[in-house]
């Protein structure tokens, strides 16, 4: 009879066990590249591109490289676009693309980095800790209302929320229902100078710290007018979260008005932005001649000698930075 190396306990023994586990990570993040005027950059010459900022994903650095005549001489009649990895030799090459009909467009990149697995001893004591959810119960308490102890009237549209949430959040709503400028006690205020999704992206902001998903339809006037009630409320996160996305999607159309915008609530880097915009395309007779710069004339007289000052002082510093470069070569 063979012997068998592995005998089974005895009676009133115990196995010893140990297990161990393979764990894999990932990191999921998306950069926009906003392209304007196409047109001015198609027929730079094949091989030749322009390129997005730096951006991180996983502890690793990227950009977006996009190539209007193509890579190569083979690619005439394509736009071509690569997404580098900077600090190595690894590259990830997009399909090509037919130059876009419309001369402004957005190149989005949602950008996965897997880390690399490796392996953990998980003894009888291991406890793993559940990712946080709280922005998730507070916003189905929103939706709900359960508990809600207020109700806000905006156009014919009701919102039932919690005056201790709001409160925790906002100086402005805590003066409004525990300070000395505290509402009656009435259980509905109405606001009549502010559109029900404006209102409900902000309450959704205050119960989450973050912008509700269907917040991107028409995303320009939405940002504009979310960026206003931010300022009003006292949101300063949020009011830098609009003003970022403005930042980033200022067009020849909207870059008056958000100009406007800008002056008119004290956002320094919106404002840089717009008029970094208008120097770099050589576009500001045009802007001058558009309805939105009228208006924004209106209510700041001086705004054109304001924006000439600022495009010359831009200027300057790009001839100035364009000159170091040639001495250094």
């Amino acid at each position: 009879m063979a012997n068998n190396s592995t005998s089974a306990p005895k009676h009133g023994q115990y196995l010893s066990k140990t297990t161990s586990r393979c764990v894999a990570g990932s990191v999921t993040a998306m950069h926009d590249f906003v392209v304007t005027s196409f047109s001015l950059i198609e027929g730079m010459g094949t091989g030749k591109f322009v390129s997005s900022a730096t951006f991180t994903v996983g502890g690793r650095d990227w950009n977006i490289k996009l190539y209007p005549d193509g890579i190569y001489t083979e690619h005439k009649g394509y736009a071509s676009v690569l997404l580098y990895f900077l600090k190595g030799a690894a590259e990830i090459r997009a399909p090509k693309l037919l130059p876009p009909k419309d001369d402004s467009f957005t190149i989005k990149c949602v950008l996965t980095v897997v880390d690399d697995p490796h392996t953990q001893d998980v003894s009888a004591s291991t406890v793993i800790v559940p990712q946080s959810k709280l922005h998730q119960d507070l916003s189905h308490m929103l939706k709900n209302g359960e508990g809600a102890d207020v109700t806000f009237s905006v156009g014919a549209q009701l919102f039932p929320a919690h005056k201790c949430m709001l409160a925790a959040r906002s100086t402005v709503f805590k003066a409004e229902f525990f300070g000395a400028m505290k509402e009656r006690d009435d259980q509905c205020i109405k606001i009549d100078d502010m559109e029900p999704t404006i209102f409900e992206a902000l309450l959704y902001f205050v119960y989450t710290d973050s912008l509700p998903d269907g917040c991107s339809s028409d995303e320009n006037t939405t940002m504009q007018h979310l960026l206003v009630a931010a300022d009003r409320y006292r949101l300063e996160r949020l009011r830098v979260m609009c003003e970022d996305k403005l930042r980033h999607g200022v067009d020849a159309q909207t870059v008056a008005t958000t100009l406007a915008l800008a002056k008119q609530h004290n956002c320094a880097q919106l404002k840089d932005a717009c008029i970094r915009f208008i120097a770099s395309r050589d576009i500001l007779d045009a802007i001058m001649e558009t309805d939105g710069f009228r208006h924004l004339e209106e209510s700041c007289p001086l705004i054109r000698e304001e924006i000439s000052d600022k495009v010359a002082t831009f200027r300057s510093r790009e001839d100035e930075s364009a000159a170091t470069l040639v001495m250094q070569e």
